[in-house]
C-alpha cells in the first residue's frame, strides 16, 4: 500500500461510517490525506468543504452545498468538523 491510501484509511477509520457518503469514498479520502500532508494539523472545516466540493463536482456539479463555506449555514458547516477531528488525529498518530 502507498503512503497516500495509508493516510487516506487511517483518516477514514476514524470517521464514523453512518456519516460517509455512498460512493467513491476512497477519493474523497485520497483528497483528504493531501490535506493532512499539506496542512497538518492546520487543517479547517473550511479546507475540508473545499475538498469535498472539489470531489462532488465530478459526481453532481449542481449539489446545493458546493459554495463557499462562509455562505453554507452553520449547521452544515458542522457536518465537516468530524472529517477535520480524523485528519487531526491521523497526523497525531502519524507523528
Amino acid at each position: 500500500m502507498n503512503y497516500i491510501d495509508e493516510l487516506a484509511r487511517a483518516i477514514r477509520a476514524r470517521v464514523d461510517l453512518s456519516i460517509l457518503p455512498r460512493s467513491d469514498v476512497d477519493r474523497l479520502f485520497r483528497i483528504y490525506a493531501v490535506l493532512a500532508l499539506a496542512k497538518g494539523s492546520q487543517v479547517t472545516a473550511r479546507d475540508v468543504h473545499n475538498a469535498w466540493a472539489a470531489w462532488e463536482c465530478d459526481r453532481r456539479p449542481e449539489h446545493p452545498a458546493i459554495v463557499p463555506f462562509e455562505q453554507l449555514p452553520e449547521e452544515v458547516r458542522r457536518l465537516d468538523e468530524p472529517f477535520v477531528e480524523a485528519i487531526h488525529a491521523a497526523v497525531r498518530d502519524r507523528l
